[in-house]
């Protein structure tokens, strides 16, 4: 069968640089975003270690000699690293004999367990100084091309000071891209109901198989289910674990803490659960800064799919919507941010003002963003941008690069306050 057209992806750039810089690169991330097949754009050769039809062949040479694995053309793809983890410290001491840089690329959708849990497995070695890591996400609208990306979130931190777009991305094309997701076959998918039934077997995936076999433990699907219900419910929220595991045990009485934790673990390791961090900045007043995570998920479509929702209920819910659109917002600009050498977090504080968003760069930029799926709340938006401007000390922080509101409206352009009103459907990296 031949393979659709490669849709070229924001991280390209990123692993050929740092296939120059690290003997292996390691490209993470969940299931069906497309790590493997930008993976093989970049590869001379390639094994991949979960083909039904190899796998215990596979396994067998993994257990006698391994190295044989590792033989072909640089680099070498090694696709689902994880399911034979004695092979990093090879690849680690194949990286060493050779020298130089370039000779792999590891994909996984799996953090391995820990072998530290194990008496009978030797330890993984780091990795420092031979391996580089590259996060990969389902596609964002810049990539999906229905981003007009007139505006540049790299510009902006550049200090340009003007913006004028057109989005043509409507409200109900928001619905749509909610539910259909990221996934490069469901952008694909001409009929959109193709497309919302791929993001729902993705999510049965998940469920029913992916969640299990991250650490060979067996986990009920029902509660799996539960947890991920509960999770979509709470997007984009600061609730707390028990807030959680008290909507879990509405059908599930007997579930315990230490059981939810090892189902929301299980959800992170396979790339799933991604939540967004809080933003601690120096600020020039003495209140307190709440260090909770948000509650996130890799792409929105996952919560529509486990809520059985379609874009026509999001039409009719705009509170759910706007919550699902913030998290669209999010997983759109962790993939920005990262091609910025960024990444994202959230600002709450004890007095209650709270931004949905922080960009902050490596080298100590940032930029404070506000998500508004309409445009009745924009000026509220920017008024809370500039008072979280006034709280931050600029002097051992910086100044804000910039201050953004980011939209489901069709213009973009600055305000009289500085502020830029950006739609989701102008920005890209």
């Amino acid at each position: 069968m031949a393979k659709s057209e490669y849709i070229k992806r924001i991280c390209d750039k990123e692993l050929s640089f740092q296939l120059e810089c690290a003997g292996a690169v390691v490209v993470q991330g969940p299931k069906w975003c497309g790590k493997t097949r930008t993976s093989e754009e970049m590869a001379k050769s390639a094994i991949k270690l979960q083909d039904p039809l190899k796998k215990r062949e596979y396994h067998q040479i993994a257990q006698t000699i391994p190295s044989v694995l590792l033989e072909g053309a640089s680099p070498r793809l090694i696709d689902e690293w994880q399911d034979e983890p004695d092979l990093w410290n090879l690849v680690r001491a194949t990286i060493d004999d050779r020298g130089g840089a370039g000779h792999f690329i590891l994909t996984g959708s799996a953090v391995p367990r820990d072998e530290r849990d194990d008496d009978n497995e030797p330890p993984r070695h780091s990795g420092t100084g031979r391996f580089a890591w590259i996060k990969m996400r389902p596609m964002s609208l810049a990539e999906s091309g229905e981003s007009c990306g007139a505006v540049s979130l790299g510009a902006l931190f550049d200090g340009a000071d003007g913006v004028a777009a057109t989005s043509k991305v409507s409200v109900p094309d928001y619905a749509h891209i909610i539910c259909r997701g990221g996934w490069p076959e469901a952008v694909l998918a001409k009929n959109p109901r193709v497309a919302y039934q791929k993001s729902i077997n993705y999510v049965e995936a998940v469920i029913n198989e992916d969640v299990h076999r991250v650490d060979g433990v067996e986990r009920n699907p029902a509660l799996v289910r539960l947890v991920l219900r509960s999770l979509a419910r709470n997007i984009t929220t600061l609730t707390a674990t028990q807030t959680i595991l008290d909507d879990v045990k509405n059908h599930m009485p007997t579930t315990s803490v230490k059981t939810l934790d090892s189902y929301l673990n299980a959800l992170r390791r396979i790339f799933v659960v991604e939540d967004e961090p809080a933003w601690l900045p120096s600020v020039r007043s003495k209140t307190a800064i709440r260090t909770s995570h948000k509650r996130q998920l890799v792409d929105p479509s996952i919560a529509t799919a486990v809520l059985g929702v379609r874009p026509e209920r999001l039409m009719k819910d705009l509170n759910l919507f706007g919550f699902l659109f913030e998290s669209l917002c999010v997983r759109d600009m962790r993939v920005y941010a990262q091609a910025n050498d960024g990444e994202v977090f959230h600002y709450r504080d004890a007095s209650g003002q709270e931004v949905d968003m922080i960009v902050s760069l490596r080298d100590g930029r940032w930029g404070a963003v506000e998500v508004k799926l309409g445009g009745g709340q924009i000026d509220d938006a920017a008024r809370n941008l500039l008072a979280l401007k006034g709280k931050v000390d600029g002097g051992s922080m910086g100044e804000a690069s910039f201050l953004m509101v980011l939209t489901g409206t069709e213009f973009a352009y600055r305000r009289t306050d500085g502020v830029f009103v950006v739609p989701l459907g102008c920005l890209r990296p």
